[in-house]
């Protein structure tokens, strides 16, 4: 049965599985999605909480919860929604600071926040690194250490800790950050084009996504193979989300809201939940045409196959068209804890890698049921979200003190403040 590849699988693409013997008029009450100056854009807060929340759970060996994450529904899941919030929420944010405070000193604290990330990343290597190797050595069990990608540390440390300075090291579940920083580090350049020539940068970052197909560009790993998450492919989604953040989606208003556009996008999900319906159930498979398969498959996720982008653009469309920015659910007491998850980014991702393995080794070692699972899973989840309170709560008090005021974009993983 064919699978997409998480950070936690060892494939990155998704193999056939073997077969057997008029324009309608615009609604002008859709939302586009640009955020106003000094609100906040709880949407996006909503979905990066979200898409924190699938992260952990599809980190955990398969269980109940799992059925409830978008990569069993369709081609993309969790990573494309974070990326392109991400950047959407920093293009937003720095490209205020570049226009008030220029191009320098923007782009210092662009690299400011990058150290700041990197620092993260350090951190929770060693704190990961502490973690699987204490729980491999406690309960004689080595096959964490090589389930997790630490074995070439624990052989030549000396050498691996330097590899994972450069980012080119990094274990099972640790590969979203240093994607992360990478793409940071072109967003100066990324605004300050897309200021004046947004469509240009735009189509500049189609062409880099091409030429990595065609010319099979990719960055090293260690000690083998290439980065899980290619950022010369995935810096599409982060650029088209910038794009979209700094008037891209107040220009494709009229596409958004027309119907035949609603229409393609309903019928390319039904589509990719065939599809991945025929992974599950293999007497589903038989009605796919040999062609179509030859053609989709493999689906690479290393490289942002543009079956996942479309699948994630169809996607978004649905949920701008029908979840508004003023829709009253989003204050709601129940949805609380995403939203905060969102607004802590950084801190939550970071502890949602370190919660997942822990779950991971109590669920080996006990061989619990669907019960054990799900009381694992919630477990986290809730640890996650009383986290995000407690650093809401600071935030808020520490605002109260006049050290520092909450910014009103949903920046988290790129500064709370530009």
């Amino acid at each position: 049965m064919p699978a997409i590849r998480e950070p936690s699988e060892p494939m990155t693409t998704v193999i056939a599985p073997e077969p057997d013997s008029k324009t309608a008029q615009p609604d002008v009450k859709a939302p586009p999605l640009p955020v106003v100056a000094g609100e906040r854009e709880l949407r996006l807060d909503l979905f990066r909480g979200l898409a924190l929340w699938l992260i952990f759970v599809d980190h955990l060996p398969p269980n109940i919860l799992t059925w409830f994450t978008i990569r069993n529904y369709g081609f993309s899941d969790a990573t494309e929604i974070f990326i392109f919030i991400s950047g959407y929420t920093a293009a937003f944010v720095y490209s205020r600071a570049m226009e008030e405070r220029g191009f320098i000193v923007a782009g210092a604290r662009i690299f400011k926040r990058i150290w700041q990330i990197y620092v993260a990343h350090i951190f929770l290597f060693m704190i990961y690194l502490a973690e699987i190797s204490y729980i491999a050595t406690s309960f004689e069990n080595p096959l964490y250490s090589e389930e997790m990608g630490i074995l070439d540390f624990l052989k030549h440390p000396d050498i691996t800790i330097v590899q994972a300075m450069l980012l080119k090291f990094k274990p099972v579940n640790m590969d979203v950050l240093p994607l992360y920083i990478v793409l940071m580090l072109f967003l100066p350049a990324t605004i300050w084009l897309m200021r004046r020539k947004p469509d240009l940068t735009l189509v500049l970052s189609l062409a880099i996504y091409a030429l990595t197909w065609e010319l099979d560009l990719a960055l090293p790993a260690y000690p083998n193979g290439v980065w899980v998450f290619n950022p010369f492919a995935w810096q599409l989604l982060f650029v088209f989300g910038a794009w979209c953040a700094l008037g891209g989606a107040k220009r494709m208003a009229r596409i958004l809201a027309s119907r035949i556009t609603l229409g393609l996008s309903i019928a390319y999900l039904v589509f990719a939940f065939y599809v991945t319906l025929t992974w599950h159930v293999p007497q589903l498979h038989g009605y796919l045409p040999r062609w179509l398969e030859s053609w989709m498959y493999p689906i690479n996720k290393t490289d942002l196959d543009v079956l996942r982008f479309a699948h994630f653009l169809a996607l978004a469309m649905v949920t701008v068209r029908f979840l508004r920015k003023d829709w009253p659910g989003l204050k709601s007491p129940w949805l609380r804890p995403l939203i905060l998850c969102g607004q802590h980014s950084l801190e939550i991702f970071c502890l949602g890698v370190f919660l997942a393995f822990a779950g991971h080794f109590l669920l080996v070692e006990t061989a619990g049921g669907a019960g054990l699972h799900f009381v694992i899973s919630m477990t986290g989840i809730v640890i996650m979200s009383c986290t995000a309170w407690l650093l809401s709560w600071y935030k808020v008090e520490a605002s109260k003190g006049g050290k520092r005021p909450i910014a009103a974009a949903s920046a988290d993983m790129i500064g709370s403040s530009p």
